[in-house]
């Protein structure tokens, strides 16, 4: 069986909720740490990140190595692999749902062969998986 590999990320947080404000590390890397708020979070970008841009980022990357993998698989390695993953967040409900946006350039395979890996690294790819009850469409590209 394999070891299992354990990623971490810290939140420090100050104040409450509306007028609070924190920073989220990435510790297992150490390669950023990520300024977070709420009205950040409810206007989206402005200089600093929220919980549905880190998701979106990890969920366009699983992705696109899950997708990356089941084509070289199936005898067709990418040359390249394009995905955008836009996670929707209302206040009061939380994550509704999740679109994700991929292209690519796979030598020898057609747009029907594409696809088909496409929709299996939607629903298989390991946060994905962790996602199940969100709602996901694909959009190729």
């Amino acid at each position: 069986m394999p070891k299992p590999t354990i990623s971490t990320a810290t939140t420090h947080w100050e104040g409450n909720l509306f007028q609070g404000k924190g920073q989220t590390e990435l510790t297992t890397s150490g390669v950023a740490t990520f300024d977070v708020s709420w009205a950040k979070r409810a206007e989206a970008g402005q200089g600093n990140t929220n919980p549905e841009e880190l998701l979106a980022a990890s969920l366009a990357t699983c992705y696109s190595m899950a997708l990356s993998n089941a084509l070289s698989e199936d005898g067709h390695d990418p040359a390249s692999i394009d995905t955008q993953a836009a996670v929707t967040f209302v206040a009061g409900q939380g994550v509704t749902g999740i679109t994700i946006s991929v292209s690519g350039d796979v030598p020898g395979l057609d747009a029907d062969g594409f696809k088909a890996k496409a929709e299996w690294a939607k629903d298989n790819c390991p946060i994905s998986q962790a996602l199940k009850a969100v709602p996901k469409e694909l959009e190729i590209r």
